[in-house]
């Protein structure tokens, strides 16, 4: 497979304080990488430095051209897209319109081409096509983190980056996220996923790195990082079940 998203040496500061240190990174088109660790370990400064919402040094590499100086705009034009943890939803519109401005980038090709999308979009989530009238922050939590992966997706990206999809969700409602993510790796998206669930972020992920302190410690096949005894111990527990 063909690698979406390479960073290498990826250093992030603020105000002269290392948040992330010598950071390297790769996902291929059509698979899942996982980013799990503790809070404060520089999980999301690391995506706001992938979108270029962060300065930092290093090198970021999307579809093989490096993105130093490119703006956000820039980035998202060629095919990035970031669900933020908070959402980010427009709260007074309908989930209908949220997801047509997610589509914006490709308003030049048509209504039927955005239609299209929409209905992959809907087949994906389909509470979002009940609610598609709904007025956004009307929403339960699960539904809103639904549209927000919706809105994402409207934009066709090559990479989709996730910032904690499962924060404050009940249990059943993380199993259909999650089914979703699953889902969306036979449409050859590549997919960066932050999670504070490590198991059931292994579960779903091919490759796995764990974030301390700035710095990657470990790295490898997902399915091994779940048997690692210190990822366990740190991250796991002796036992717990995933709902999918």
């Amino acid at each position: 497979m063909s690698l979406v998203l390479e960073v290498a040496g990826l250093n992030v500061a603020y105000g002269g304080i290392p948040a992330i240190t010598d950071l390297s990174l790769a996902v291929e088109a059509g698979s899942i990488a996982t980013v799990i660790g503790p809070n404060g370990a520089g999980k999301t400064t690391l995506l706001g430095a992938i979108m270029g919402v962060l300065p930092s040094r290093g090198t970021i590499r999307f579809n093989g051209a490096t993105l130093a100086g490119e703006s956000v705009e820039a980035r998202v034009q060629a095919g990035m897209s970031l669900v933020p943890e908070q959402r980010e939803l427009f709260a007074s519109m309908s989930v209908l319109d949220n997801l047509r401005l997610g589509g914006f980038r490709h308003r030049a090709e048509g209504r039927a081409a955005m239609a299209r999308q929409m209905e992959t979009v809907f087949a994906l989530f389909p509470r979002l096509r009940e609610r598609q009238l709904q007025q956004a922050g009307t929403l339960s939590g699960g539904e809103r983190q639904m549209l927000a992966m919706g809105r994402a997706l409207m934009a066709r990206p090559r990479l989709l980056m996730l910032d904690e999809p499962s924060l404050g969700l009940a249990p059943l409602v993380v199993r259909d996220i999650f089914r979703a993510i699953t889902a969306l790796r036979g449409t050859g998206v590549a997919i960066l996923l932050i999670e504070q669930n490590a198991r059931a972020a292994l579960r779903v992920a091919d490759r796995g790195y764990v974030l301390e302190t700035g710095q990657i410690t470990l790295q490898g096949d997902a399915a091994a990082l779940a048997a690692d005894s210190r990822v366990v111990e740190l991250y796991l527990g002796s036992k717990g079940a995933v709902l999918f």
